[in-house]
């Protein structure tokens, strides 16, 4: 199978994800890129960071035609994580490959564990400023670090912090992501490694279209059956990952 053809079955399924979630597609990007099309732990990162800038602002659009934005919430969580995100995407290209592998595979474990927990669907009596600016600063370390949007965090943090619905969260939570991935990237300019544009590119363009598919996907099937779907798929990425550090 050629490497576009790759390229586009793994974009298209990170689109699918992210669309129908809010967030969590990103994390199958970095994985993917590393793997399925022969990209090093940095330069994925990097390519992820590119991915997910794309995709998120795509769904970003999407969610806010539908009024699922609140735009004042999410510009101060996201603000929150910007001077993290800079600081974390500037550090992330000096860790050995086995250091930034491993790491990814933990959050990813994390984040699957984090959605098969059952989730309380009532928003809190009173917001907590001080927890939203931690969560947001805990994000955007992420995303710089990691090169994932970190949709995962943002949305349980939008609900239980903030008091967001959850429609409400999972698009918000793109107008988060999208602002982070650009500080990470803004930190990765120059030294990103050997970024194959000849891959990247329709890698986003897939993940772009998937993600309009994951918005309509969305109003098919449960959101926790969809979450439960790629919890599993989640751990058992994590799983090969330090498999693979290990050995």
């Amino acid at each position: 199978m050629s490497l576009l053809i790759v390229a586009l079955i793994a974009g298209a399924v990170v689109g699918l994800a992210l669309g129908a979630l809010g967030g969590g597609g990103s994390v199958l990007a970095v994985p993917a890129l590393i793997y399925l099309l022969g990209f090093s732990p940095a330069s994925a990162t990097t390519a992820g960071l590119i991915i997910v800038t794309a995709t998120s602002a795509t769904a970003l659009y999407v969610h806010a035609r539908d009024g699922n934005v609140v735009w004042r919430t999410g510009t101060l969580f996201a603000a929150a994580g910007i001077v993290p995100a800079f600081l974390a995407g500037a550090a992330a290209g000096r860790l050995p490959a086995a250091a930034l592998t491993t790491a990814f595979a933990v959050v990813a474990a994390l984040a699957a564990l984090r959605m098969l927990r059952p989730s309380d669907s009532e928003p809190p009596e009173r917001t907590r400023p001080a927890g939203a600016a931690g969560a947001g600063a805990g994000l955007g370390a992420v995303t710089g670090f990691l090169g994932v949007g970190g949709g995962f965090l943002a949305v349980p943090a939008l609900v239980g912090v903030l008091g967001l619905r959850m429609k409400q969260a999972v698009g918000t939570s793109l107008l988060v992501i999208t602002v982070n991935s650009l500080a990470a990237l803004t930190a990765r300019a120059g030294g990103g490694g050997d970024l194959r544009w000849e891959v990247i590119a329709p890698f986003t363009g897939a993940a772009i279209l998937g993600a309009w598919d994951g918005k309509r996907l969305a109003t098919k099937i449960t959101g926790r059956s969809l979450q439960r779907i790629f919890a599993f798929v989640l751990l058992a990425v994590a799983a090969f990952m330090l498999v693979d550090v290990i050995v």
